[in-house]
C-alpha cells in the first residue's frame, strides 16, 4: 500500500487503466480496494485529477456494488449466490479431501469439485511463479492472433458454424478418450481439415491436460488461434495462458461473479485476447449481455445437474444405478449427476435474447450434444456461429472423417 500511495503523486491517472498497472499489488479488484480503500477515501477531496487514487476512485469496478458488499462483511459466497451463482469456493490451502471438519466437504457437483481443486492447485503454482513474474514472462509471448476474425472468416468461408476442435485426452465423466494422445499431432490435423480455431484442455488433475499441451502446440507450427480451455478463477492463469501462447481464455459465468469477468475481460483486451464466456441458462445470459465488451459467448447445452448425495451405506444397486445416470465417489458418498444435454437450450435463449445479441455483434458459440450434421444445422438456424466440439471427434482415429461427418461435408480451410 504504502508504495501505490507514494507513486500517487506523479503517476497520471492513465496508470490505472491497464491491467498490468494493478497486477503487481494485487490478483484481484477485491483485494486492491481492501488495500487503498482506507486511504483514498482519506484524500478523495484533495486528490489531483492525474493522480492515481482519483483514477481508483472513478473507475467503475472500484466502485462497484459487490465491492462496496465485500467491504461491508459480506462474503464471496453470498455476493455470487444473489447473481445466482451455485458454484461455492472454499479458499482452503488443501484439497477437500484431505483434512478434517469444516476444512472437509461434499462438493455439489463436478464442477465445484473442479473449482475447490484449482482453487489448490492455482495457489501453489502462484507460489513457485508469483504473478509479477508470470506478467513479465506473458509480455514476451508473440502477440495474440485473433481468435474471433478467425471464426468469422471461416463462416463465411464454409457458409457453416466455424469449427473449434478440442484437443482432450479425458474427462471427469468419460475417463479417458484417447489412448494414443499426441497433441501436437491431432492438432495439426484438426487444422488441415477445417479448424478455424483449436481448443487446448490444460486441467491436469480431471482432465489430463496441461499448459504444457498449450505450449507444444502453439510451437508446433499450427497456425489456428488457440484458446486456453481452463477453469479461471485467478488472474493469474490469464497471464500464464498468454506466456504459454494462448490467443483466447475461458471465462465460465457459473463461476464467477460479474466483478470477475469484467475484471478479467479487461486484462484479456489488454494482452490482446479474446474471452469466451461461457453461459448455460438464461440467468447466465442476462448477466453477461450487461458486460460491456463482449465479442463472445459460448451457450452450453450441458446442463450443470441435479445433485442427490447418497451415503454408500445407503446405495445398494450402484452399478444399476451407474447406467442412469454419472456417478462419482467421493469420501465415502457418491455423487450423482444428471447432466442432460439439450441442443434446444441454445435456440431457446437465442429466441429470448437473439436479437439483443446482434444488436451488440456478439458472436454465439454453440457446446456440447453436437454429433451430427443435423445437430449443426439446428444450432446454426438458432443463430449460432461457430461450435465448440470436443468428445465426438477425438474418439475418432480418422480426423478428416470425424469432420466431415460431423458437418456432412468437408471444410475449406
Amino acid at each position: 500500500m504504502e508504495s501505490l500511495l507514494a507513486a500517487s503523486s506523479s503517476l497520471p491517472a492513465a496508470a490505472f487503466s491497464p491491467p498490468s498497472s494493478l497486477s503487481s499489488t494485487s490478483s484481484s479488484p477485491h483485494a486492491l480496494r481492501s488495500a487503498v480503500a482506507g486511504a483514498a477515501r482519506a484524500v478523495r477531496c484533495s486528490a489531483a485529477k492525474d493522480s492515481i487514487l482519483y483514477a481508483l476512485e472513478h473507475d467503475e469496478m472500484f466502485n462497484s456494488a459487490e465491492v462496496i458488499q465485500w467491504e461491508s462483511g459480506k462474503s464471496i459466497n453470498s455476493i455470487a449466490a444473489a447473481q445466482g451463482i451455485r458454484i461455492r469456493r472454499r479458499c482452503r490451502p488443501r484439497y477437500p479431501s484431505e483434512g478434517s471438519g469444516a476444512d472437509k466437504a461434499v462438493p455439489r457437483n463436478m464442477l465445484e469439485q473442479i473449482i475447490w481443486d484449482k482453487e489448490v492447485e492455482v495457489s501453489q503454482r502462484k507460489a513457485k511463479k508469483p504473478l509479477q513474474k508470470v506478467i513479465e514472462s506473458s509480455q514476451h509471448a508473440p502477440p495474440a492472433r485473433d481468435f474471433v476474425g478467425a471464426l468469422t472468416a471461416a463462416y463465411r468461408r464454409n457458409t457453416a458454424p466455424a469449427l473449434i476442435a478440442e484437443v482432450k485426452k479425458a474427462s471427469p465423466s468419460r475417463g479417458v478418450l484417447r489412448e494414443d494422445f499426441n497433441p501436437v499431432e491431432i492438432a495439426q490435423s484438426y487444422e488441415k481439415n477445417g479448424a478455424a480455431c483449436l481448443s487446448i484442455l490444460t486441467d491436469e488433475k480431471h482432465f489430463q491436460g496441461s499448459f504444457e499441451n498449450l505450449e507444444t502446440v502453439r510451437n508446433s507450427g499450427v497456425k489456428c488461434p488457440l484458446l486456453c480451455k481452463e477453469f479461471v478463477i485467478d488472474i493469474w492463469q490469464i497471464y500464464y495462458a498468454r506466456s504459454k501462447g494462448a490467443d483466447a481464455i475461458l471465462l465460465i459465468a457459473a463461476v464467477l461473479p460479474d466483478l470477475d469477468i469484467k475484471y478479467m475481460l479487461r486484462i484479456s483486451k489488454n494482452l490482446g485476447m479474446t474471452a469466451l464466456i461461457e453461459v448455460h441458462d438464461e440467468r447466465e445470459l442476462d448477466r453477461v449481455l450487461k458486460i460491456d465488451g463482449v465479442r463472445l459467448i459460448g451457450i452450453n447445452n450441458r446442463s450443470l445437474g441435479m445433485v442427490i448425495i447418497i451415503s454408500c451405506k445407503c446405495l445398494q444397486s450402484f452399478e444399476a444405478l451407474r447406467i442412469i445416470v454419472d456417478i462419482d465417489v467421493y469420501w465415502n458418498f457418491f455423487i450423482i449427476e444428471t447432466f442432460k444435454v439439450d441442443t434446444s437450450n441454445t435456440k431457446t435463449l437465442l429466441e429470448k435474447r437473439g436479437d439483443l445479441i446482434r444488436d451488440k455483434g456478439i458472436l454465439v458459440v454453440g457446446e456440447s450434444g453436437l454429433f451430427t450434421p443435423d445437430d449443426v444445422a439446428y444450432v446454426q438456424n438458432a443463430g449460432v456461429s461457430a461450435i465448440l466440439v470436443g468428445e465426438s471427434l477425438v474418439k475418432q482415429e480418422n480426423p478428416r472423417q470425424a469432420i466431415a461427418g460431423l458437418y456432412g461435408k468437408e471444410l475449406l480451410h
